[in-house]
């Protein structure tokens, strides 16, 4: 019987290497990158991947980079599953979606790979569709032909705020899975990021140090 060290896999899709640091197609990495920073975890190199783990709410993770490239995500995806004897349930893959404007997020408990090839090679490795997935959307701005090249580039100037602080709202929805439950973590972060409240003007109203309210 398999040591159960962790009582999640949390694996962020995307390429190893530096060319490839701050892609879209590596939108999983980052997300991963941020819980790591959240839960005071480093990565190191492990097999068929870099790996972190963390206890969030006290409740222990793997959190997994595979190394193996995209295309071969799910050869790390079913070694790490197996390893830690967890079932598919309890198994999120976070990656990008290009048939999502950036800005939006989109948790589901199972689907088709919709022609990501770290996905469908998840899928051809477990032999299933029945896995968590957290999409993040990086939008489709790109000519016919040219989605390979969009993906392996960085987000654009003007599109990179909203960009991040969608990183980090993906990050909040795989805490909100772990801490509550997949069904109201799609209900609360499904969709677009909720707009940013406008700024609380000071109508001359002197500042005595005290306490503010929210």
């Amino acid at each position: 019987m398999k040591l159960r060290t962790a009582d999640w896999l949390i694996c962020g899709l995307g390429n190893p290497g530096a060319e490839y640091e701050g892609t879209r197609h590596n939108a999983g990495f980052d997300v991963l990158d941020i819980l790591a920073r959240r839960f005071g975890a480093t990565f190191r190199t492990d097999s068929l991947g870099q790996t972190a783990s963390v206890h969030i709410k006290g409740r222990p993770v793997m959190l997994l980079k595979p190394n193996t490239y995209m295309n071969e995500s799910g050869k790390a995806v079913q070694y790490y599953l197996n390893r830690l004897s967890l079932p598919a349930s309890h198994l999120l893959v976070i990656s990008d979606d290009v048939a999502l404007p950036v800005g939006t997020l989109r948790l589901r408990q199972h689907g088709s790979s919709g022609g990501h090839r770290g996905l469908a090679s998840i899928e051809e490795y477990l032999g299933h569709r029945f896995w968590n997935r957290l999409r993040i959307g990086v939008g489709n701005n790109y000519p016919r032909g040219r989605q390979s090249e969009y993906v392996l580039s960085p987000p654009a100037e003007d599109e990179l705020p909203r960009y991040k602080a969608n990183l980090e709202r993906a990050a909040d929805a795989v805490v909100h899975v772990l801490t509550h439950s997949f069904p109201s973590a799609m209900n609360a972060f499904n969709g677009p990021l909720p707009p940013s409240p406008p700024a609380t003007r000071n109508h001359g109203v002197p500042d005595t140090g005290g306490e503010q309210s929210q």
